[in-house]
């Protein structure tokens, strides 16, 4: 079903109702408001003006629209912040991070902690049992324009409360940090400063543990506003959205208590954002690449335990990126069904009418700016929404062949200590999941620790840090394992472990990392074997009891196996970790189909979803029964289809 976020607010009331009769006959279901009205609904302290809210509500109701209701927690207003100037973030300089613009905040704040509650508390209570309303969204984007950190003086204050709740004395703090190292020990928790402004690099213990303590910080005060929320509007779920490319906090532990995740969908402004070459965001620029909406929908299928929404979806050029340009006419209309092949319930757009004032004025919306009219992208989404009523409703998402276990924890710790200027996790974990996509096989993205039953593979980027839990899993797991460079390179402590890297998995593996090597650009080293390509960016040197399936040129082990496990002991290029990926698909026994770089595939139930990223036609391959689009697939265009036969591998 498709939704849209909607500004009452911003417009003249006299329009609510149009706008909201001509949601209705554009196929709009849901309707997202509020997320950013807390001056409007409280314009000074508890002088709450209601009014306007309460009609807009009724009007979409009495429409037909079913109401999501965001906190407005994410734009604390001017007078709060005058009264309460301590709940300002602070950035890693120290300097404040004012008021202007949004997520002006920090977690760290009691006072703040107390306004949230209190406006969340308000709302909850004047709207918990309207008719219309269906769900809420705490907040709005955690962690957005990189406000998880926050480093000033209520930061301090509850860092160090959560290091005396953490290690109760300072003796067993500065054991855990190394704190002897450099005389960076301390006597008393207040003698703990945070991690930044430093002459050389921090301790990467204490700088970890600033990120978890953060990490759990936003766990908790989402938790708060859920528990409001439940208390005064039991029957309604909640959601939050989260962002792409945001993972400076856990977003399984905040989605434990939500009863479905969703996320923000701008596929093309998240080329700018991912660190591809410039030749790769040319290349992609007017349609985004074909992993980058693929890989959250699957991550936020498993952050939500399988419930998942796309709450806000590009429908046109956005303002944010460094360059912003139109989508290719059909990408709205494919991103659309993309996000519903993996599992998505609900593709609501952002927004129904582009505004002509303040710094969104480029952001495109399902209408043109001050008038009635639809844009290209509202246009598009009226054509899917035929095309959904046609179609009628879609099977059930199935528990894929393939999972990619995705640990937080593990994007923090090479931050912290990257080692090599380009190890970057999410790229690692990204490419890994655009091999598999390629062979046109469907990805669970699932947390470290999560049962791994059913999966023919299991595919482990790197894992830094192995818990119990994780451990476990792994050595449980029935299929075949694949484990990437650095894994188990650290303990719980951020120290190296004392049987070495990988630690707890090396009976898992059977290997010892002796030595790391990151690899500056234009550095390699040749790879041959049962795999071939070149290593680039990072190397393990290790000794081997395994089986080595693959050396390096200068003798060393690359790929290992024992057993059901695969260790791959470097970052591969584009071809070494092809081959890998196809010497884990045989060994697995997984049917693949090797797809060009502009063409996927995404299957639910009996579904088949092929969709065409590319300039070029192409055709499918024979076997398909197509119920919507045509074996000849044109330009920036969508494919469903029913198997007829057992597809060829193309």
């Amino acid at each position: 079903m498709l939704g849209v976020c909607y500004y009452p607010e911003q417009w003249d009331e006299s329009r609510w109702a149009t706008d909201a009769r001509r949601m209705r006959e554009l196929g709009i279901a849901y309707v997202r408001i509020g997320e950013f009205a807390w001056s409007r609904i409280e314009p000074a302290r508890d002088q709450f003006n209601f009014g306007w809210l309460d009609r807009a509500m009724d009007v979409l109701h009495a429409a037909g629209l079913k109401i999501v209701l965001g906190t407005p927690t994410a734009t604390p207003p001017k007078w709060l912040v005058d009264a309460c100037p301590e709940i300002l973030p602070y950035d890693e300089q120290g300097r404040v991070r004012g008021f202007g613009s949004r997520r002006h905040y920090t977690m760290s704040s009691k006072t703040w902690w107390y306004e949230s509650a209190r406006i969340v508390t308000a709302i909850a209570k004047r709207y918990g049992d309207h008719p219309g309303l269906v769900g809420w969204q705490t907040d709005n984007e955690y962690g957005c324009h990189d406000t998880t950190l926050s480093w000033g003086p209520e930061d301090l204050r509850a860092f160090r409360d959560w290091l005396r709740r953490r290690y109760q004395s300072c003796d067993q703090l500065n054991e855990a940090w190394g704190a002897v190292f450099w005389s960076m020990e301390v006597a008393d928790f207040a003698q703990v400063s945070l991690p930044n402004l430093t002459v050389t690099e921090a301790n990467p213990a204490h700088r970890m543990d600033f990120w978890r303590f953060h990490s759990e910080q936003v766990a908790a005060y989402d938790l708060m506003q859920c528990d409001i929320i439940r208390a005064q509007s039991p029957g309604r779920w909640i959601t939050h959205n989260f962002m792409g490319f945001v993972s400076d906090f856990d977003h399984f532990a905040v989605a434990d208590h939500l009863d479905l995740a969703s996320w923000d969908s701008y596929p093309i402004g998240f080329v700018e954002k991912f660190p591809f070459s410039e030749a790769e965001r040319n290349r992609w620029a007017e349609t985004s690449h074909p992993d980058i909406a693929p890989w959250h929908h699957d991550l936020y299928r498993g952050v939500g335990r399988g419930r998942f929404w796309v709450m806000e979806q590009q429908p046109g050029p956005v303002n944010w990126a460094a360059w912003n340009p139109v989508p290719k006419p059909g990408m709205v209309r494919l991103w659309t069904w993309e996000a519903m092949a993996h599992g998505a319930e609900v593709v609501s757009y952002f927004r129904w009418r582009q505004a002509p004032f303040a710094q969104e004025q480029h952001h495109a919306g399902l209408n043109l700016p001050g008038v009635d009219k639809l844009s290209p992208g509202g246009l598009e989404a009226g054509q899917v929404a035929t095309e959904i009523a046609q179609l009628g409703p879609l099977p059930a998402v199935q528990q894929a062949p393939v999972a990619i276990v995705f640990d937080y924890a593990s994007y923090w710790a090479t931050m912290v200590q990257p080692q090599g200027r380009d190890f970057r996790y999410e790229e690692l974990a990204f490419r890994w999941y655009e091999a598999l996509r390629r062979r046109g096989l469907d990805v669970d993205v699932v947390r470290p620790g999560a049962a791994l039953d059913g999966y023919a593979a299991v595919i482990v980027p790197t894992m830094i840090h192995v818990t119990d839990a994780a451990q476990a899993a792994l050595e449980a797991a029935q299929g075949v394992v694949l484990i990437g460079p650095r894994a188990g390179s650290r303990t719980r402590n951020f120290a190296v472990p004392h049987d070495l890297p990988p630690g707890p998995l090396h009976a898992l593996t059977q290997n010892r990392v002796i030595e790391v090597a990151s690899l500056r650009p234009g550095l390699s080293h040749t790879v041959g074997g049962a795999v071939q390509g070149n290593a680039i960016r990072w190397r393990d040197h290790a000794k081997s009891q395994a089986q080595v399936l693959a050396r390096f040129d200068d003798g060393g082990p690359a790929l290992t196996q024992h057993g059901r496990a695969l260790h791959l002991l470097c970052w591969p290029d584009q071809a070494l970790l092809g081959s890998v990926m196809d010497l884990v698909c045989q060994n697995a026994g997984l049917q693949t189909m090797a797809l060009p770089e502009h063409i996927r595939l995404r299957r639910r139930g009996d579904l088949w979803f092929f969709t065409n990223y590319g300039p070029q036609a192409w055709t499918l391959p024979d076997g398909f029964d197509c119920l919507l689009g045509g074996p000849q697939m044109p330009p920036h265009s969508v494919t469903v289809a029913k198997a007829t036969t057992e597809p060829k591998e193309v």
